[in-house]
């Protein structure tokens, strides 16, 4: 399965969550950009980000719980991390033919990514089989995918999951009926991507921790092991100063 070079779809990134009084990754935690003649653009984007930050941080909580681990084991890493909320769209009257992909076959290199139901479908994700399923969010609901970090700090038992967004027949369906009734055909989904602060270390933790897991999992710093993701997929690019990279905007 070969994505095309660019995904067609359009994203801005808002910061969400305090900022660390020092960190090493300064270039993670930008003060984020407001647009000109949104005056509700802050208020808006923080409670909404609020929202969803608080949401993933009891899912962390459960997760938690349920590994038997201490309720803060996830929580207290992710403390100051660049949590990013990322509202995404595609215009569908420009790239809404059947089979277009509007976000290539990836995973997620964060912890934990949070979405909203979007407009249009045309998501689908994998299990650990292999097997592929199309995403159907019910109404008032939110989906949480595992990201990159998760997977480190399990040692593998919870996996980045794979996932797609294409334009499929229900898509074009969606479409039809949007058109009759004169309502916009932006897909549009709000997305966030949950960090661990960018300074604490990721490595297998507590029963997750064997020389095999430590061996396939190295210790990193996360703002390292974001920065090594974003320049395997040509996002940016990595320079190394005293052993730690920085980033360069491309």
């Amino acid at each position: 399965m070969c994505p095309p070079d660019l995904d067609n779809k359009s994203r801005f990134f808002w910061r969400i969550g305090n900022t660390p009084s020092y960190t090493e990754f300064p270039q993670m935690h930008a003060d984020p950009v407001i647009p000109y003649n949104f005056p509700e653009w802050k208020t808006v984007m923080n409670s909404w980000g609020t929202l969803m930050l608080e949401t993933v941080i009891t899912v962390a909580e459960m997760c938690a719980r349920g590994f038997g681990l201490p309720v803060d084991t996830f929580t207290s890493l992710m403390k100051y991390g660049p949590h990013l909320l990322a509202p995404t769209g595609s215009n569908l009257a420009r790239f809404g033919k059947l089979g277009t992909v509007l976000a290539g076959f990836h995973s997620d290199l964060n912890f934990l990514t949070i979405h909203g139901r979007a407009r249009f479908p045309g998501l689908s994700v994998w299990t650990r089989e292999g097997k592929r399923i199309a995403v159907k969010v019910a109404q008032g609901c939110l989906l949480l995918q595992a990201g990159k970090q998760f997977e480190w700090l399990t040692g593998g038992q919870i996996l980045a999951g794979f996932h797609e967004v294409i334009v499929t027949e229900e898509t074009i369906q969606a479409i039809d009926e949007a058109s009759k009734i004169g309502r916009s055909l932006w897909r549009v989904s709000s997305t966030m991507f949950t960090h661990i602060a960018s300074d604490n270390i990721l490595q297998p933790l507590g029963p997750f921790s064997t020389s095999e897991t430590m061996k396939k999992y190295p210790s990193i710093k996360a703002g390292a092991q974001v920065l090594a993701e974003l320049a395997a997929i040509n996002m940016c690019t990595t320079l190394d100063t005293d052993g730690e990279p920085e980033i360069s905007a491309m």
